[in-house]
């Protein structure tokens, strides 16, 4: 019984994840209706449409470790489900691109809290033989949202006419409000508790709950771990010198999702396809084939993350990356044809999915010691989303079909997410070490500087 306590947690928390990838591609949809009603240019259609959610994202992800860590991890995931409740609503009743503009950053906003808040949480309270299939139940929700949101797209298509869009984004504000009544029966983080407040009564009535065997050595271990970290009672920044080979490991873990092109092709999937010479509504139904692809690959990294480990599903996940980009861009450039690309498409997908995508959110949650968890996270979700933005921001400067740099034919794009593929795969083989199975105050010894 109590262990199932430790899994509904975990589960309430990962919801945060199944609104942050329902809202990340919901706007695939609106894409080209709103292009169309506000005939927005394509700088500006990429920052202020696009790419301005992922600017909030960034934003929250770069400041969402201080109220973490100083309001805690509950208080912070029930204001997540509020923000993204309030961007829904506001998004879709906007009209004009500047209100739409505003309502997106907030729900960016509480996407980049949720992805510092709620893997931190599920670190935190799992076990070390569970901290990588619950950290990874994280992943799964955002896949699952994903798939939802196109399903969701798909649906409403022609539901209300030009006002389609609007239900589509609209519609997130149900689960939003679901999930933040949810947040409100879940714990405080014990570990948070004990390093931050040292409140060990409470620590250990909750430890107690989630089914640890020994809460009074569980407690010891978090204390001792803690004066590890700090010996001479002085608290140090996260950018001091002994977490250098963290904070490497925690960027270029980030810096590499997103140069694989994932939000690229997820953001951009119907006008992808449509270039491929799929018609629109074909290009939505096979957007729904990118989810499905996404949620069942990320149903087999959930089952091989703490059995075969993170580096290892690293590994082939660069490998699918590198075949996958490589055949894309040889399916544009050659004009092979939709279903050959889109076999290669879903292959990208797969491979993300098992690699990437299972392993991102639990690595870095795991690898920073206890007192600076949360900024840590912060960190690492701070590089994912700027890069994120980035990408998103640009894209339709080289995408666009009337002004595009790669307008005629985009297969350069996917050349250069392959090569990047590349560097990540020498990466993983040469820097990143073996973290399943390990506690996470273990964690801090083997990877602290001393």
């Amino acid at each position: 019984m109590k262990k199932n306590n430790l899994v509904r947690y975990s589960i309430v928390a990962a919801l945060a994840g199944f609104i942050f990838g329902f809202d990340t591609v919901v706007i695939s949809g609106a894409n080209l209706p709103i292009k169309e009603l506000w005939n927005t240019s394509p700088l500006f259609h990429g920052f202020f449409i696009m790419s301005i959610a992922l600017w909030g994202t960034v934003l929250g992800a770069m400041f969402g470790g201080i109220p973490t860590q100083k309001y805690g991890r509950k208080k912070v995931l029930l204001w997540v489900g509020i923000f993204f409740a309030v961007s829904a609503l506001g998004s879709a009743i906007a009209t004009d691109p500047y209100t739409f503009s505003f309502f997106r950053f907030i729900g960016g906003v509480g996407i980049g809290v949720s992805s510092v808040a709620a893997p931190t949480y599920i670190s935190e309270i799992s076990t070390p033989s569970t901290r990588g299939r619950l950290g990874a139940l994280y992943q799964f929700n955002i896949v699952f949202g994903i798939l939802v949101a196109f399903l969701s797209n798909y649906f409403l298509e022609g539901f209300g006419g030009e006002n389609d869009w609007r239900w589509m984004l609209g519609v997130e504000a149900l689960p939003a409000i679901i999930y933040t009544l949810m947040v409100l029966g879940v714990p405080e983080s014990p570990r948070w508790l004990i390093t931050k407040k040292n409140d060990l009564v409470k620590a250990k009535e909750i430890l107690s709950g989630i089914g640890v065997a020994d809460v009074d050595a569980e407690v010891s271990t978090i204390i001792a771990a803690s004066q590890y970290e700090e010996p001479s009672g002085k608290t140090t920044h996260l950018f001091s010198s002994k977490y250098r080979v963290i904070l490497f490991l925690a960027f270029f873990v980030a810096f590499f999702n997103q140069v694989s092109g994932i939000n690229f092709i997820l953001y951009y999937a119907p006008e992808i396809l449509e270039r491929a010479g799929l018609a629109a509504k074909d290009s939505l139904f096979n957007s729904i084939a990118i989810g499905g692809t996404n949620l069942l690959f990320t149903f087999a990294g959930l089952y091989l993350i703490d059995r075969a480990g993170r580096k290892k599903l690293l590994l082939i996940g660069s490998l699918g990356y590198i075949f996958s980009l490589s055949m894309v861009a040889w399916a544009f450039y050659s004009q092979a044809g939709p279903g050959f690309l889109m076999i290669f498409l879903l292959m990208f997908i797969a491979s993300h999915a098992i690699g990437q995508g299972a392993v991102i959110w639990v690595f870095i949650s795991e690898i920073f010691p206890n007192k600076v968890r949360a900024t840590g996270q912060s960190f690492g979700a701070s590089v994912h989303w700027i890069f994120a933005a980035i990408i998103t921001l640009i894209t339709p400067v080289f995408l666009d079909s009337k002004d595009g740099i790669f307008k005629d034919n985009p297969w350069p794009i996917f050349a250069f997410f392959a090569f990047m593929m590349v560097l990540q795969l020498i990466w993983v083989l040469t820097k990143v070490p073996e973290t399943k199975g390990v506690s996470l105050e273990e964690l801090e010894k083997k990877l602290m500087l001393r």
